[in-house]
């Protein structure tokens, strides 16, 4: 008798269905798994966050004109100011120089002014002629030129501050204030500098 064997099915048609359903299978779990639950997307930007930010950096750097002017205005105020120091400065120079001047000049000429009075006395005595005259004109235009000035008249007003009064001699009723009778000494000073006060003998009003 003749045995039947079963029927086998070849082992290559069955491994490729298998590795399909296989992959079939994998391709959902594969999908799950990069997308997992709960996972939301990131929220977008409104589109207002960067004005504002713009907004605050220029109220934080302030008005570049503002800022000008202020800058202007304090370097205004300081150049004043050193202004009126240097002119400050330039007049106490300029009379510190004057000072000196005067000084240098007071002590050259008030030996000089002795010289001067025996002059004036010659002068009332009728003594100043011919080349004395001419030499006693010099040293006075002279020393008028260095800044020495003569003052002291009779018929002025007395000046305490510009003359010295040696005597009173009574009242006047042609004065209506105490005025210079006599002029004894003349008196000379350098600009505003008294010299030597004129020395003078006065009268009072009635």
């Amino acid at each position: 008798m003749t045995e039947e064997r079963p029927t086998e099915t070849p082992a290559e048609e069955t491994a490729p269905a298998a590795s399909a359903g296989a992959r079939a299978d994998s391709r959902p779990d594969t999908q799950a798994d990069t997308e997992p639950e709960g996972t939301a997307a990131p929220p977008q930007s409104a589109g207002t966050g960067e004005p504002e930010e713009s907004v605050e950096s220029v109220e934080a750097e302030g008005d570049p004109l503002a800022d000008a002017q202020q800058k202007v205005a304090e370097l205004t105020t300081d150049l004043q100011r050193l202004q009126a120091e240097y002119v400050n400065y330039k007049r106490r120079v300029d009379r510190d120089r004057e000072l000196i001047s005067q000084n240098a000049t007071f002590k050259v000429l008030s030996p000089i002014i002795d010289v001067l009075d025996t002059i004036d006395r010659a002068r009332e005595h009728g003594e100043v002629e011919g080349g004395f005259k001419a030499v006693a004109d010099q040293l006075e235009r002279i020393v008028a030129n260095l800044g020495l000035t003569r003052f002291g008249e009779p018929g002025e007003a007395f000046d305490p501050t510009l003359h010295e009064a040696l005597s009173h001699m009574g009242t006047d009723p042609e004065v209506k204030e105490t005025t210079i009778k006599v002029l004894a000494k003349a008196g000379y000073r350098i600009g505003d500098r008294v010299v030597r006060a004129a020395q003078v003998l006065v009268v009072d009003p009635e």
